[in-house]
């Protein structure tokens, strides 16, 4: 190789310089930034509410709770549910004349697990060890952790025992929307299109 293509070692380093970007890249640059700017503010939300933000259950249609009339099998109310979704049951006990209230979770089968109770004291057919966590807080006691699961709830509606019913805070049906000393059912089930509570 010749000595014009090769640069000879002198024992001292030398500082290349870059050479300067046209004029043309620097007026460029505001208008990168802004499309920067909409890519952070954005396009990077939008990818993390479509990847993440929808709950599986919505994504693959979910689950629906309904409550019909035992032995006609009339639909009386329903409404979306979800796995994990939160169901509140909240009922007066006959004989002492206190607030019964449980909480259940929808597994991923589509049953009601119960979860928690509470009320304010014991009383007759009220258990006294039914969760493996049991305490007293803000005037009631809790039992937690009981995990027992339910295919349905079955009750003999009344409109002043039945308090309300609801499932992540929105309520389904008090009581008094259901038939008066009728038997009722509970249920999770897939949800189906054009299903509806029609009331007759």
């Amino acid at each position: 190789m010749s000595a014009k293509g090769r640069t000879a070692f002198t024992g001292k380093a030398r500082r290349i310089r870059p050479a300067p970007l046209p004029a043309a890249c620097f007026a460029r640059l505001p208008a990168v930034r802004r499309v920067l700017r909409q890519i952070v503010l954005f396009a990077l939300p939008a990818a993390f509410c479509l990847g993440y933000a929808l709950p599986a259950p919505c994504a693959a249609g979910g689950f629906v709770v309904r409550i019909y009339e035992r032995q006609s099998g009339k639909l009386h109310a329903e409404a979306p549910a979800g796995v994990n979704s939160r169901l509140f049951f909240g009922w007066t006990h006959s004989q002492e004349r206190i607030p019964w209230n449980e909480y259940y979770h929808v597994d991923g089968q589509g049953r009601l697990v119960l979860d928690a109770v509470t009320f304010p004291a014991f009383g007759a057919g009220i258990p006294e060890n039914a969760g493996r966590v049991c305490y007293v807080r803000d005037g009631l006691i809790h039992m937690e952790e009981i995990d027992r699961p339910f295919d349905e709830l079955d009750w003999l509606n009344s409109h002043t025992a039945t308090r309300d019913i609801r499932i992540d805070g929105r309520l389904v049906a008090r009581g008094s929307d259901l038939p008066r000393h009728t038997r009722m059912r509970l249920v999770i089930e897939e949800k189906e299109a054009g299903r509806s509570a029609g009331m007759e």
